[in-house]
């Protein structure tokens, strides 16, 4: 996955963390009003805090985006690092061969052997509206320390959480530190 440098400091953050866990579980809404979840393996986040997938254009999980106002939740976690990040936004997908191939790997190729000119394959634009990530502290000693400290009252060195919103949808106060 790669990253463009974002238009604020949280979104720089934000990036890094996606970038680094690369895999996210994108929920829609399916007809009869449940949730359903399933992962994409996120290629770029770009300079207007865009996320990119390739995925089936024609699937049920673009009909289903399509049917609710284009409105997904993409979830990524590293439990491991207790890093957890949270992204609501607009979903449209796009048949760019151009941009297809600025995007293409070889590792999307088990899904999409036809390659970049397969008829079924499309460019998944998330447009962010709002985010939300949970980062604790780097090491494991770091993080029980702070648990330890958490479990006495003290839930300073629990790790940051921070919401933002996008390019297009922040004003002032909106990022929360």
């Amino acid at each position: 996955m790669k990253t463009e440098r974002q238009k604020t400091d949280d979104l720089d953050r934000l990036a890094g963390l996606i970038e680094r866990i690369k895999v996210g579980m994108m929920t829609t809404l399916t007809p009869d009003g449940s949730m359903r979840s399933r992962p994409l393996h996120t290629l770029l986040m770009d300079a207007e805090s865009r996320l990119w997938f390739f995925v089936e254009a024609q699937s049920p999980k673009t009909e289903e985006m399509e049917a609710h106002d284009h409105q997904v939740c993409l979830s990524y976690a590293d439990p491991e690092k207790m890093t957890f990040v949270s992204v609501s936004g607009t979903g449209r997908v796009l048949r760019d061969r151009d941009r297809m191939r600025e995007l293409w790997t070889p590792f999307v190729e088990a899904w999409f052997p036809r390659g970049v000119d397969d008829p079924a394959l499309g460019l998944l634009e998330v447009r962010l509206d709002k985010a939300e990530l949970w980062d604790a502290p780097g090491s494991a000693t770091m993080r029980m320390s702070g648990l330890v400290k958490a479990l006495a009252g003290d839930r300073s060195g629990m790790g940051d959480n921070v919401k933002t919103a996008g390019p297009r949808t922040a004003a002032p106060g909106d990022e929360i530190k």
